[in-house]
């Protein structure tokens, strides 16, 4: 591929990833992974000089300042980032830099890497007066200080007032604070924290002291900034003096002089990394001698005197229990593996999705094997192998069975890895398609919540979807049994049910749950053929003549209206008065930012559902599609992008964030 146009695309690329991760705390891959695109653009940039900008991922601090806790701090003193290293060979050759340009007695000081968000502490006169968090790095924070003065560890005042004292530091969480948050969360029936880094991240940036006091954030000082009134040679010094004054500091510390000494202080830390109780992401290794630092000079993104060790993925051993089948509203029946519990990347994880057979077989996976386990993004678990001298003795490679789980109906494994089951009244099936059917992506019957459909289900009013439209005849006893509450519950309930009656069509066929139709092609269908009959009739070549719509789409749909179950529940739907024709309206984009821009949605976007933001692209004037192909203008990504933003990537398709497409649009970003 041309150098300059792979270094635009791991630019874009990287620019996102760490929007997600700094700017959102909703990192969507790992940071080894992360940490690959960096190198691969640092070594593109070191052999083509003339395609470094200003504005590259290498050249600056990640993140940008946010007005999210208050107002915006200038910088005093840089914050800025460290240099990455991953082999033993990057250690020395930093080591023999110092010793070269510092001379041979200097020493170095080896200490944990915590996992969280920097923060920087101003005092003045020993009281703390301002904390702000690193924003850009160099020019402005965030004033996080009502926040910091409820954190525990954040000393208030100095036991040995000094005239100023600048401090950094980083805010994280335990891993029992982060259980702790997590469970209330679920409690309220709130969606858990990913990691404790994200949850530390966005208690520290929000407006409320009390809840900072309540998830019980902790703090550890790393550096001294800068300091009037009190003079230190060494970094150790300066730790001695800090903990006199009543501040906490970073345990788990070395002060080293060799070569040999370092590496082994890296590979103590390393060591400590189940036993903690907190999460750590590397060690770093910084010249112990304070005057000596400025010898070495920053970069525009990293300070030259410290650089980051960064351990390879944290991966556990764990015994395989059982396997669990799960049936999707498509009939894919999915593998999910039980197994004791691990901790890793600050949670306890015991099961994970085994995909498909293929995967299974592949791994050689059999009942009481011995997995690998690690984290991907470290949000998900994943099984990356298992331990070849630990197999059960006589142990058989799991085959799912090919009998449906739930309804015991033959299961049939088509083209791709996939096994279905081939009944399409299986209850697993109906539930979720149910569920799907009134949802918010499709006909968006408000208040009609899962716990609903199950029990309409299990109580034999809902055979298909086309019952949810005939639920009114069941009024009374709906409300004699309050399988939907009281009767003004019921009465909302179905009045929210009548007036999807009246959704354009293509909201109905989204709904249905074809196999690869969704929003944007079945609007494209229905603006095509205008009624729901037109689009029945239909041939598989008159449907790929559209706009988006290929022939694997175009099969599904001539497919599913030859069923003779689906024609009799479209004959109920129609029977029921449910709208089937489309208002077809022609806006006239011209002149509007995303006229004639093809856009792809994946992931979960931060505080904006997907059809909101297709709502938003519409109107200013762009189209949205469900794959992304070389018609695709941009994909707009969000947390745990998949298979859309790798064939983004490997297309050279430019991928925005949501901040980045309000941006465009000249939006406010939703607070």
């Amino acid at each position: 591929m041309d150098p300059s146009k792979r270094a635009e695309e791991l630019r874009a690329l990287l620019n996102h990833h760490s929007d997600l991760y700094y700017n959102q705390d909703a990192p969507a891959i790992s940071d080894q992974e992360y940490d690959g695109l960096m190198r691969e653009l640092k070594a593109l940039e070191k052999d083509h000089p003339d395609l470094i900008t200003p504005d590259s991922p290498t050249q600056k601090v990640g993140g940008t300042a946010k007005r999210t806790a208050g107002v915006l701090v200038a910088h005093r003193v840089p914050m800025l980032s460290m240099q990455d290293l991953f082999t033993r060979e990057d250690v020395d050759h930093f080591l023999d830099d110092c010793w070269e340009k510092l001379g041979e007695e200097i020493s170095f000081l080896v200490e944990t890497k915590i996992d969280g968000l920097s923060m920087a502490l101003r005092y003045e006169n020993g009281v703390l007066v301002t904390a702000l968090t690193r924003g850009d790095g160099r020019t402005f924070g965030e004033d996080v200080t009502a926040n910091a003065k409820v954190i525990g560890d954040v000393a208030l005042t100095l036991k040995h007032p000094i005239e100023y004292l600048e401090l950094r530091g980083e805010v994280y969480m335990t891993n029992e604070a982060f259980e702790a948050v997590n469970e209330k969360q679920t409690l309220l029936g709130k969606k858990p924290f990913a990691n404790p880094r994200n949850c530390a991240a966005g208690t520290l940036r929000q407006l409320d002291a009390e809840v900072t006091r309540e998830r019980g954030l902790s703090f550890f000082v790393f550096n001294v900034q800068d300091i009037r009134g009190k003079d230190l040679a060494t970094h150790q010094e300066a730790y001695d003096f800090l903990t006199s004054c009543g501040v906490t500091v970073i345990p788990n510390r070395f002060v080293c002089q060799t070569r040999q000494e370092v590496w082994q202080a890296i590979e103590a830390i390393g060591e400590m990394r189940g036993s903690l109780p907190y999460d750590i992401d590397g060690a770093v290794i910084k010249v112990n001698n304070l005057a000596l630092r400025q010898v070495l000079k920053d970069t525009a993104k990293n300070a030259g005197y410290q650089v980051a060790y960064k351990y390879p993925p944290e991966r556990k051993e764990t015994k395989l229990q059982t396997i669990e089948l799960s049936v999707g509203r498509t009939g894919k029946i999915t593998p999910t593996a039980i197994f004791d519990p691990v901790r890793l990347c600050g949670t306890t994880v015991s099961r994970c999705t085994l995909h498909n057979q293929d995967f299974i077989t592949n791994l050689g996976i059999c009942l009481g094997s011995t997995l690998l386990i690690e984290k991907s993004g470290e949000v998900i678990p994943k099984c990356v192998g298992v331990v070849a001298e630990k197999q059960p003795e006589g142990g058989e490679v799991y085959q799912i069975p090919m009998v449906c789980p739930v309804c015991g109906s033959p299961a049939v494994r088509e083209d791709t890895a996939d096994i279905k089951c081939v009944n399409l009244n299986c209850p697993a099936q109906l539930e979720r398609l149910i569920g799907h059917f009134v949802g918010r992506g499709a006909m968006d019957i408000k208040g009609f919540g899962v716990v609903y459909v199950h029990d309409l289900i299990k109580l034999g009013y809902l055979t298909d979807v086309a019952d949810i439209f005939t639920l009114f005849r069941h009024r009374e006893t709906l409300i004699q049994k309050g399988i939907v509450g009281k009767e003004k519950n019921t009465d909302k309930l179905l009045a929210a049910i009548e007036k999807a009656k009246g959704n354009p069509p293509d909201r109905l066929l989204t709904g249905l749950g074809i196999a690869n139709v969704g929003k944007s092609a079945a609007q494209a269908l229905l603006n095509h053929f205008g009624t729901v009959d037109a689009l029945a009739a239909a041939t598989v070549d008159e449907m790929v003549e559209i706009d988006d719509i290929g022939p694997i789409s175009a099969q599904a749909v001539y497919d599913y209206f030859r069923q003779p179950h689906n024609q009799e529940v479209f004959q109920k739907l129609k029977d029921a008065g449910v709208n089937m024709t489309q208002e077809v309206v022609v806006r006239d984009t011209q002149g509007l930012p995303l006229d004639g821009q093809t856009v792809v949605i994946t992931g979960t976007l931060p505080g904006m559902s997907r059809e909101e933001a297709a709502i938003l692209i519409q109107e200013n004037g762009g189209k949205v599609t469900g794959s992304v192909s070389k018609r695709t203008t941009f994909l707009l990504a969000g947390e745990n992008g998949g298979s859309k933003l790798e064939k983004a990537n490997t297309l050279g398709i430019p991928v925005l964030s949501l901040e980045e497409l309000q941006e465009k649009l000249g939006k406010t970003s939703p607070q």
